[in-house]
């Protein structure tokens, strides 16, 4: 069987445009990379397209909180997964589970849902841990949607189209930064198209596709202007790498935090917080109610 695929499809689409004049209107939440479009339209060869950004209705910094926990090890080691899920156990015990935990392997997924359930059996916990696989993605989502202390062990199925509001997902755990397996062959025919051409395979593609898809995943965290969480991404690449700079930069703007103890008390705080709120409305309503 033989699989074809074109390392640049700017051409053919070019062609699609100018074959029958029309308005062509691209709108997403995560297209953009650090606040611009450049990739984009490079992909698709929108050279003279207008863009804009709108800012989102939802106050991030009040309503999530990105943490890059310390001290962990080089994303390539073995014992790198473990990591993850050790620095992600006090963030579920403090959300009580509601927790999506997304890798960016199918390996790494299954190796964090043997330790997630080493740890839960010896903590004594029975919350529920669904794992991508078994069912299918509407079953598993209808799952976790009715059980309380839900935690979701999944891979890049999972980081995108997904919309679970409120407090039954309250933490989002991404593992690495989603960069493209260097063995992929169309990854490895397009770096080198883009060698070829004068550009940076990492900074002009790489880098962007990248940031795009950790935006789908960080996505998943506030559904909902009431919506309150904690998005943890594991790999400190983000914080200690230059480049790391720019994809922080085209995430939501959340309070940030590298210290666990600032993470716990932010979400208790904006928790209780969205409880009053919820409380006061729901007297305001009854007392509108009785007059």
């Amino acid at each position: 069987m033989l699989h074809i695929t074109p390392l640049n499809i700017a051409d053919l689409f070019q062609k699609q445009v100018n074959l029958n004049p029309r308005a062509w209107i691209f709108a997403s939440a995560t297209l953009a990379v650090n606040h611009h479009f450049t990739h984009f339209q490079h992909e698709l060869g929108l050279w003279s397209a207008e863009t804009a950004t709108w800012d989102s209705p939802f106050d991030y910094k009040q309503q999530a909180v990105l943490y890059v926990p310390q001290d962990m090890p080089q994303p390539n080691t073995a014992e790198y997964t473990r990591a993850v899920v050790e620095k992600a156990w006090p963030l579920l015990q403090t959300t009580q589970g509601h927790a999506f935990l997304l890798f960016t392997s199918l390996r790494a997924m299954r190796e964090a849902h043997e330790i997630l359930l080493e740890k839960l059996k010896a903590a004594g916990l029975d919350w529920p841990v669904f794992l991508q696989g078994t069912g299918s993605r509407t079953e598993l989502l209808d799952q976790f949607r009715k059980e309380p202390n839900a935690i979701l062990v999944a891979s890049q199925t999972f980081w995108e189209g997904i919309d679970v509001r409120g407090e039954q997902l309250s933490l989002v755990v991404i593992d690495k930064l989603p960069f493209s397996p260097p063995d992929d062959p169309v990854l490895s025919a397009r770096m080198e198209q883009l060698t070829k051409a004068g550009r940076s395979p990492f900074m002009d593609y790489q880098l962007p596709n990248a940031t795009i898809t950790l935006k789908q995943g960080a996505g998943r965290l506030i559904r909902d202007e009431s919506d309150i969480g904690i998005l943890m991404i594991a790999d400190s690449r983000l914080v200690e790498k230059q480049y790391g700079k720019m994809i922080w930069k085209s995430l939501p703007p959340m309070y940030r935090s590298r210290d666990l103890a600032n993470v716990q008390k932010f979400y208790a705080v904006q928790r209780e917080k969205a409880r009053t709120n919820d409380v006061d409305g729901d007297m305001s309503t009854a007392e509108n109610q009785h007059n």
